[in-house]
């Protein structure tokens, strides 16, 4: 992805969305821009007006710490665009926004270790599951791939959480809050490019929902990005019905850009039930997959 052309985007769209009384400045007459100017901004983070202009032109390359944090402030960025804010700097040098070696993105398919499969596996009262940053599931206990049995019935997801929420009909029953959903996603796959812009895999993939979906292109073009780590959704599963569950993500360090994610409900609600429901329809399922499971004998095996 364009670098400077992601920068430009983000800046011109964080400015767009800061009215002059909330960044406590007079608005004057005859305002032919939405949000902050140029020079309001540039007044705010005590640049010149020349500076912030190349700035915002996509140039990034060189600014220091204490610039970005000017904008950052000028700008009122959260934690999650402030963040982003630092990857694309970094990108732009050339340097690695988080410090640590970046994950491939080609070459053979990644496959989880015997110890961490293991500790999926041990997670028995919610869905467990490890997704990258374009939101492939990579790997997932037996709740997980009973939870997302639709994202992975549907050869054309490619177990993929975006292409489910923005190309299967399927996703508009399983999130009821299908808009949050899909601004959540975006959000992550934002994140994922201002961190990693060079990932062919990323570039097709928002190449692909962009020409096939408009809700996914109007929300691609807002440039929001966010900090997905803790919190609540509504679900509607097709076995078991609606579900309630909070989640925490976790960034894994020995898989960098790798994040762990497990989903609980409240200890007694209709929710845990339904995890319970869920755990049983998963065991059949998986064992009328493989009689091997249910202690049945396996058909022959034929040449």
């Amino acid at each position: 992805m364009d670098n400077s052309q992601e920068v430009r985007e983000f800046l011109t769209s964080r400015r767009a969305k800061i009215s002059p009384e909330r960044a406590g400045m007079p608005a004057g007459p005859r305002r032919r821009v939405p949000g902050l100017r140029r020079s309001e901004v540039a007044a705010l983070a005590d640049l010149s007006v020349e500076y912030y202009a190349k700035l915002e032109r996509g140039n990034l390359a060189g600014a220091s710490p204490a610039v970005l944090e000017a904008l950052a402030r000028a700008l009122q960025l959260d934690d999650a665009e402030r963040a982003h804010l630092l990857h694309l700097a970094q990108a732009a040098d050339g340097t690695d926004a988080l410090a640590r070696p970046r994950r491939r993105t080609g070459g053979r398919p990644w496959t989880p270790h015997r110890s961490l499969q293991w500790m999926l596996d041990a997670v028995t009262a919610g869905p467990a599951f490890v997704r990258n940053g374009r939101m492939d599931l990579l790997a997932a206990n037996q709740l997980a791939r009973a939870f997302y049995a639709e994202v992975h019935d549907n050869p054309d997801n490619r177990g993929n959480l975006a292409r489910f929420n923005f190309l299967d009909p399927a996703s508009r029953r399983f999130y009821p809050d299908w808009d949050q959903a899909a601004d959540i996603a975006v959000a992550i796959l934002r994140t994922e490019a201002g961190r990693n812009p060079h990932d062919k895999d990323l570039h097709d993939l928002v190449g692909e929902l962009s020409t096939r979906s408009d809700e996914f292109r109007t929300r691609w073009g807002a440039h929001n990005v966010r900090h997905h780590g803790t919190g609540t959704k509504r679900f509607h599963h097709a076995a078991v019905g609606d579900l309630t569950l909070a989640y925490e993500g976790l960034e894994m360090a020995a898989e960098p850009g790798l994040t762990l994610t497990v989903y609980t409900a409240e200890p007694g609600s209709a929710s845990d039930q339904g995890l319970h429901l869920l755990a049983t329809w998963a065991a059949t399922r998986e064992a009328e997959a493989d009689p091997r499971q249910s202690g049945q004998p396996a058909a022959p095996h034929r040449k």
